[in-house]
């Protein structure tokens, strides 16, 4: 398996760590989050190291790529599974850059890093007690991370059931549609987990997701909101890239992982 390019780091040095979840289960659609990991990968080879706008270079951002962790068929082993796997990097110093997979994979990385905020870009709300019978299907990635953070904030949300939207008018959730992301200034109490549902893109620029939602975010909005809320983070994921387009989710997951990298580097969290 190949790693994530520029991710070079020895364990031991590491101060960030790639590892990819592959789990693939609860897709309602179109299925095949299990390739997102591996295409991540491949289609970040032709990004130059040096950042310009950080005058850094990725190779010296002392990023260790861990491979996969092996994902099968139960999603709740998976995922005490993983977040010890997580943990384990999070407790030695390290900040976990977890790539999926579906997005229930966040909700190990939520429990491993125990945010006080939790941040989302997404197309939906993810605030279901359960999808289909399942209470651990994607659609209840952000449910479940309010069990261990204080709020939730959702950045490009743009559907949901009555239900979720019932609970996205609590005092502990705040949603920001599309049409407001531009003018959207993070503010913060606390530490906080951002993760990047790649369906929060409009599927012009990222078809290749399980559950695409027109009328979604620009690359260029979903860069500006990673580069905002870096800074602030002590964990990042990205997830739902599937293998359903020529790698323009892949290529723009990959992206934005480096630009959280680049801004969390240059101006680490207090």
């Amino acid at each position: 398996m190949s790693q994530f390019p520029g991710a070079n780091a020895a364990p031991d040095d590491a101060e960030y760590a790639v590892v990819g979840a592959p789990l693939d289960v609860s897709t309602t659609f179109q299925p095949g989050t299990r390739f997102g990991p591996d295409r991540i990968r491949r289609f970040a080879r032709t990004f130059d190291d040096y950042d310009r706008r950080t005058d850094s270079f990725f190779t010296d951002r002392s990023v260790h790529d861990a491979g996969d962790l092996h994902a099968w068929d139960d999603a709740a082993e998976y995922l005490n599974f993983l977040e010890a796997d997580l943990r384990e990097w999070h407790d030695g110093g390290v900040t976990p850059l977890l790539v999926g997979g579906e997005h229930t994979v966040s909700v190990a990385g939520v429990r491993a890093t125990d945010p006080d905020v939790f941040v989302a870009v997404d197309a939906h709300l993810d605030l279901r007690t359960e999808y289909d019978g399942n209470e651990l299907s994607h659609a209840t990635a952000t449910r479940h991370a309010l069990d261990v953070a204080d709020e939730a904030v959702v950045i490009g949300a743009r559907t949901g059931s009555p239900e979720e939207y019932e609970r996205a008018a609590e005092s502990d959730v705040t949603v920001v549609p599309p049409e407001d992301v531009s003018a959207w200034t993070p503010a913060f109490d606390g530490d906080v987990y951002l993760s990047v549902d790649i369906d929060g893109a409009d599927p012009a620029f990222a078809p290749g997701t399980g559950t695409t939602e027109p009328f979604g975010l620009t690359s260029r909005e979903m860069r500006d909101v990673v580069r905002a809320v870096a800074p602030h983070c002590i964990a990042f994921d990205t997830v739902e890239v599937n293998d359903r387009d020529d790698g323009q989710a892949a290529s723009l997951a990959g992206k934005l992982l480096r630009e959280f990298v680049f801004s969390h580097a240059a101006e680490p969290s207090a």
